[in-house]
């Protein structure tokens, strides 16, 4: 049944039937999904008839049960609450469902919690940052326990260490070191509150920087225009993806940047970009007619109704925003499709500042299009030209060899 129309609903959610419908197609559904997220509802109600519950009852628990229920029976596909995510919301918007009983929260999320408090009003950190410090924080004193409560007097200079080997030998050497840094953050902090003795932050070592020595890898022009030629422009995932691949490739933006940016950041009428990089700095970019007409191209036949909010989404319902995860995934489908070896969203920055040094632009104009804070970060790109090298590089003292 591909008609959400046919589906009748009888029990307690009957009265919620077309609302439910409405709401599902707001999202975005198609009528076959639509369907079947209401077949689904249809068998929540005879259960909570069966049950006798009524939606005064329909907590987050009754709900797993109804779904454990339900796997006893169904084993493909495999149901998960995830598919009521709509019912539920629109219930609860209603006001109609129990108020949800919070968990006791344990010792070490009272941590982290007052972790994170100083983390953004004392450090003034941003929320992202904020977000990978915790994670870590969390991680390493979980590692220092047999058991999930928080036992500050495992925290020792040792165990800092074998944490930091671990993910030296299961994640990428940048990876390793911002988990030094986030590590350090948290020592410093049960230090500075007097919950350890010793100020061990002094204790973790800094992982080797290898990126000094290496180029920066960068797409070749001919690789860059494979990767764009390998989106269909006919189909709404190739106008998606190609707006932005030429948002990472053509204005260096970090997957975080493309993720974040808001329909109302693009000026049309002045041809600019608002961009909120890293420590909540705000740029203002002009934007590239190329870019402009992919990213209009989206917009007017490809992107999803939806009045304001993220400037790219899922094409699949219900249209969220997409992540820097997904920003990522972009590119890697882009590189299967032209044949590539697999690249990150990372390396089209580092094809657009290499196309920028090559095409005649300083090292100064290529530290304002990339936003970076020093310019040391913006001299690794005199490595791929030796013109650029040379303006940078000292005179050789006179009578030493």
């Amino acid at each position: 049944m591909n008609d959400p129309s046919r589906v009748r609903i009888i029990g307690p959610l009957a009265p919620h039937e077309e609302g439910l419908r409405a709401a599902l197609e707001a999202h975005g559904y198609t009528p076959g999904t639509a369907a079947l997220k209401l077949q689904l509802a249809v068998q929540l109600s005879r259960w909570m008839e069966g049950q006798n519950v009524d939606l005064g009852g329909l907590s987050a628990q009754r709900v797993e049960a109804f779904f454990r229920s339900r796997r006893k029976k169904v084993k493909f596909p495999y149901p998960t609450p995830l598919s009521l995510k709509v019912l539920m919301e629109h219930l609860g918007e209603l006001g109609v469902l129990p108020a949800p009983q919070p968990a006791e929260p344990s010792a070490l999320d009272v941590f982290l919690n007052w972790y994170r408090r100083y983390l953004l009003e004392e450090r003034r950190l941003a929320e992202g940052t904020v977000a990978r410090y915790v994670h870590v924080a969390g991680r390493f004193l979980c590692s220092c326990s047999s058991s999930d409560d928080l036992d500050l007097a495992a925290v020792t200079a040792a165990a800092a260490s074998r944490f930091l080997i671990d993910q030296c030998s299961t994640q990428t050497a940048g990876w390793t070191r911002g988990v030094a840094v986030a590590l350090r953050s948290l020592l410093r902090f049960l230090h500075l509150e007097g919950l350890i003795d010793a100020p061990l932050d002094q204790a973790v070592p800094t992982p080797r920087r290898g990126v000094e020595a290496r180029l920066p890898k960068a797409l070749t022009p001919a690789e860059f225009a494979a990767l764009i030629a390998s989106c269909d422009r006919s189909s709404v995932n190739g106008r998606r993806d190609r707006a932005v691949l030429l948002m990472l490739g053509k204005l260096g933006l970090r997957s975080g940047e493309v993720a974040g940016l808001q329909l109302d950041d693009v000026d049309w009428r002045r041809g600019e970009l608002k961009v909120r990089g890293k420590g909540s700095r705000v740029d203002v970019l002009p934007l590239p007619v190329e870019v402009g007409r992919a990213v209009a191209e989206y917009v007017t036949k490809a992107r999803p109704r939806v009045a304001r909010g993220a400037l790219f989404r899922s094409v699949l319902a219900p249209h969220g925003a997409l992540d820097p995860v997904t920003v990522t995934g972009i590119v890697y489908r882009a590189c299967e499709r032209a044949g590539l070896p697999r690249a990150g969203a990372h390396r089209l920055r580092h094809t657009a500042a290499t196309a920028m040094l090559r095409g005649g632009a300083s090292l100064v104009e290529i530290a304002q299009v990339l936003r970076q804070k020093t310019p040391t970060a913006t001299a690794l790109y005199a490595r791929v030209d030796r013109r650029a090298l040379a303006g940078i590089a000292q005179p050789w003292p006179e009578g030493q060899r």
